[in-house]
């Protein structure tokens, strides 16, 4: 009978020794939230316009480099062409030091030139109301120095641009009179979003440099307006508010008589939040299309 104990004490032991060990969880040092902008996104999108005049401006500075070259050799003709290939260097290092140091800056006066291009809008109301949800949001992502204005305009759109050291936003009383406040509370969030992901100038830079469309949006980034979605709705906790916004820009048809139908707004458009109001109809192979950007928010 003690053998059978000892035997029944054995099984007992062995069966608990096959139990899963517990193993304490450990935090992962290098996790990162997805929603929540990196520094190396943010010191991507702050170097963008740099990067883009250095790209150029390549062509450019080979040239220089191989004249300067061929003039340094050609120093066994004479010794004066040392000094004018290394002048030719000079002058070409100078240029380009001078055209990068210059690059982050370039949009840093389109809030000016849009506060004189548009009419201004909306009742004492509507700036109350929007002013309330700016003060809100910008406790939230961090901004201060936002000025707020009310454009008069039937297009549903807004924008956050450089002016100066502070900021401009642009709103069109379109918005204010028919967004409900969780919408007007996405555009705005979505704005914000722009400054924290570091984006708004070189949207600006894309808006103030002459250039062709399709370098236009080389230099903004495409899908910084998909990207900026992301950022607003986490902050806010409510993707739909902002689809919603979304939607019915999508269903909107911009007036003839809208600035959102202008040359202007063709330089302009990619520091807007839909910057295709004058697209005719969706295109969903688009990432920063509207409908698109309202489907990804309502599978959230």
């Amino acid at each position: 009978m003690a053998t059978s104990q000892r035997s029944r004490s054995r099984r007992t032991s062995s069966s608990k020794n096959r139990a899963p060990r517990y193993v304490e969880p450990v935090l992962d040092p290098t996790w990162q939230n997805p929603y929540t902008p990196s520094a190396a996104e943010r010191d991507a999108n702050l170097g963008a316009t740099r990067a883009f005049v250095l790209r150029r401006r390549r062509p450019q500075l080979v040239v220089t480099a191989l004249v300067a070259v061929a003039l340094i050799i050609g120093v066994v003709l004479s010794p004066w062409l040392l000094v004018v290939g290394l002048l030719v260097a000079a002058f070409g290092a100078f240029d380009l030091q001078r055209a990068l140091a210059a690059a982050p800056s370039k949009g840093d006066g389109l809030g000016a030139v849009m506060l004189e291009t548009f009419t201004p809008g909306g009742s004492p109301t509507d700036r109350q109301r929007l002013v309330t949800v700016l003060d809100r949001l910008s406790a939230t992502f961090g901004v201060t120095g936002v000025s707020a204005f009310i454009i008069e305009d039937s297009t549903y759109n807004a924008t956050l641009v450089p002016n100066g050291p502070s900021f401009s936003l642009f709103i069109t009383n379109a918005v204010m009179r028919d967004f409900e406040l969780i919408e007007l509370e996405g555009v705005v969030a979505h704005l914000l979003a722009r400054h924290r992901l570091g984006a708004l100038a070189r949207a600006a830079a894309s808006a103030s440099m002459d250039l062709s469309p399709a370098l236009r949006r080389e230099l903004a980034g495409e899908g910084v307006a998909y990207r900026a979605d992301e950022v607003a709705a986490a902050a806010i906790r409510y993707p739909l508010g902002l689809a919603g916004a979304l939607r019915k820009c999508a269903r909107q048809v911009v007036e003839p008589s809208s600035f959102f139908a202008t040359s202007t707004y063709d330089r302009w458009r990619y520091t807007f939040f839909n910057a295709w109001s004058d697209r005719p109809e969706g295109d969903l192979s688009d990432l920063d299309d509207v409908e698109l950007r309202a489907l990804a928010l309502e599978e959230w």
